[in-house]
Parts: structure tokens; C-alpha cells; sequence
């Protein structure tokens, strides 16, 4: 149901659960769930990185008008998500007060884990699907006639092949690699885990010194995976799930990368430090029973000189930025570094 849905495998490994509602939202509609303006509520948690790369893919392709969002507070119980920053504690579209009642409204005896990011079908009030790899590959490749005049082209079909290749081990590596270091069950395990990190966090640094996004010279689905772990990693990583080789704003062009994406309109927008940190160190219990907060660390310097435009390329490709975020979603500046879109 968290961020964290997994378990330990007899090595002492962590494995993510990865068994998601496989249904999709098509043009055609061929799983029975055509794409449809005004149908569909995507469930998010501006804590939860997963949920996130679909908050800044929905906001870079301008779909707020076609996809409503519902957002989840920062903290769930062992029964799932909940509505709790609505008043009532009960979401105003799908009137529930816990995400997983769309799961079962569905699925009566659905025995995973309730996960975000996941689209209802308002509607009937059913899930559709928490399958979130999917999800915003679709949202770029399906809901084209709801883009916005001037949305990037986030997944090009030139660069497919390049971009699934690069997903594939930043998701083994580095987005799910710091579970594996944070929930390792074993000094071995956790070693291992340590060393597969920062091997592939060092072969990314070698890449990005010379092209300012992963793949291409525009801002594509890769660089959105990537980001939503790298924006986590000193407010909530380095510590608490121990991958402290260093800081993030202690490698150069990881954090100047990071700094660049974050400045960039659709990206910093979204991110909610205080809701982040409320999450990973009050839901994991078995990593900080006591379930204090930490105040730190100072990110500010977010918001410096980055240096990546020496490297070319354009941000949104021939495309332009996203306007500002609507004001019921919009992130409280003392919340996010004191974003402010340069």
C-alpha cells in the first residue's frame, strides 16, 4: 500500500511487489476503458515518488482539464491511503474516505497492496489501475487529443528503445535500489544493494557530464523517473534507508541535473518536502520507531545556479513550458524550497 510493498526474499533482499492492475486506458479502449475526458480521477500522494512521476507527466502534457486528481495525505494505516486532507476525510469526487474502497469496489477480495498512483473510473468508482510504469507512458502515447497546445513529446517513438533501456536500469539500480539498501534484511544484502547503487548513481554522473537530459537533448520520460528519486534522495534517503556514500548535493552534476529539473516548470511545482519526509519517517516504523521528523536538511540551494544550460538542448523540445499549476493543486512555497518557475 506504501511506497515500500514488498517483502524480504531468503537472501534477505528486498523485492518489490510488482504484481499491479494491468489494465489500460486506451484510445481504443480495447480493456473496456476508453480514453474519455472528465472520467477518470487519478490518485495520487505528493510523498510517494512513484505517484509523483504521474503528478509531473499529467502537469508537463497540460491533462489537468481531462484527468481530475485526488491527493492522498502523506501518512496510511496498514489498510491503505486515505483522504484525510479533504474535508471529512472523504475525497469529493469519489466520495470515500480510503483509496481502498476503489480497489474493492472492483476487486471485493483484492489481497495486495493499495497502491498510488492509481486511476478510478468515477463513474462506477472502481480502480481501473495501479499499474504506474504504464500510466504515464500511456498518459503521453493514449490521451494525445487532450495535450495541451505546445506538450513535449516525452516518449518519442525514435528514442523508445534508448528510454525503456535507460528506465530499466535506473528502475533496478537507483529508483528501487534505495528500498533495497533502506529495507535489506542483511548486512550482505544491504551491501550489495549499497555498491549496485552507487556503481550506477557514478555511470549516470559519466553520462549526464556530457548531454543535459538522459536520452535525446529534451526533457523525456527517463529524466522524470529519475528526478523523482534524486529529489528525495538528501531530504530522505542518505539517512534513513542509509545510502550515505554522500549527499546528493555532494556530487556535482547529479545535483546540478536535479537543480535544473527542479527549476523547471511542471517539475519543482509538485514537490512538497514536508509531506515527503512526514511519510517515510512516520509510516516506516521498523526504521524510526520513534517517529521523529528530522528539520533538515536546508535545500534552498535547489534554487542556485545550475550551470546545465552549457550543454544545449531544450527543455520541452519543440514544444513550450506547462502554465502554472492550478491553485487547488498548487504546492505552498514554504513547502518546496520556495519554488518559484525561473
Amino acid at each position: 500500500m506504501s511506497t515500500d510493498t514488498g517483502a524480504r526474499s531468503a537472501e534477505n533482499d528486498f523485492k518489490r511487489d510488482t504484481n499491479y492492475i494491468e489494465t489500460r486506458i486506451t484510445a481504443d479502449g480495447r480493456d473496456g476503458y476508453p480514453v474519455e475526458a472528465n472520467r477518470y480521477r487519478l490518485v495520487v500522494a505528493r510523498a510517494c515518488p512513484w505517484a509523483n512521476r504521474t503528478v509531473i507527466v499529467r502537469r508537463l502534457l497540460g491533462l489537468e482539464d481531462a484527468i481530475s486528481m485526488g491527493m492522498c495525505g502523506p501518512t496510511h494505516d496498514e489498510r491503505s491511503w486515505s483522504f484525510d486532507l479533504d474535508p471529512g476525510g472523504v475525497d469529493p469526487v469519489l466520495k470515500i474516505p480510503r483509496l481502498q474502497d476503489a480497489f474493492l469496489a472492483r476487486f471485493p477480495d483484492y489481497d495486495r497492496g493499495i497502491t498510488v498512483p492509481a486511476i478510478v473510473d468515477v463513474g462506477t468508482g472502481q480502480v481501473v489501475t495501479n499499474d504506474f510504469p504504464q500510466m504515464t507512458l500511456d498518459f503521453s502515447t493514449e490521451w494525445t487529443e487532450f495535450h495541451r497546445d505546445g506538450a513535449p513529446d516525452l516518449y518519442p517513438a525514435a528514442l523508445r528503445s534508448e528510454i525503456d533501456e535507460v528506465n530499466d536500469v535506473v528502475f533496478r539500480d537507483v529508483n528501487n535500489g534505495v528500498y533495497r539498501c533502506g529495507f535489506a534484511g542483511s548486512q550482505e544484502a544491504y551491501d550489495k544493494a549499497y555498491d549496485r547503487l552507487f556503481a550506477r548513481l557514478d555511470e549516470l554522473t559519466d553520462r549526464l557530464a556530457k548531454q543535459r537530459y538522459l536520452v535525446g537533448d529534451s526533457i523525456t520520460e527517463a529524466d522524470v523517473r529519475l528526478f523523482t528519486t534524486l529529489i528525495r534522495f538528501d531530504a530522505v534517503y542518505h539517512n534513513h534507508f542509509k545510502t550515505n556514500r554522500n549527499k546528493l548535493s555532494e556530487m556535482p552534476v547529479l545535483w546540478n541535473y536535479t537543480r535544473d529539473l527542479f527549476q523547471t516548470p511542471g517539475f519543482g511545482d509538485t514537490i512538497d518536502f514536508p509531506q515527503i519526509k512526514e511519510h517515510y519517517y512516520v509510516v516506516h516504523t521498523d526504521l524510526n520507531p520513534s517517529q521523529i521528523v528530522p528539520k533538515g536538511p536546508d535545500l534552498s540551494d535547489l534554487l542556485g545556479p545550475h550551470g546545465r544550460e552549457a550543454l544545449g538542448g531544450r527543455a520541452f523540445g519543440d514544444g513550450t513550458p506547462p502554465p502554472p499549476p492550478p491553485a487547488s493543486e498548487a504546492v505552498p512555497a514554504s513547502n518546496g524550497a520556495n519554488y518559484s518557475p525561473q
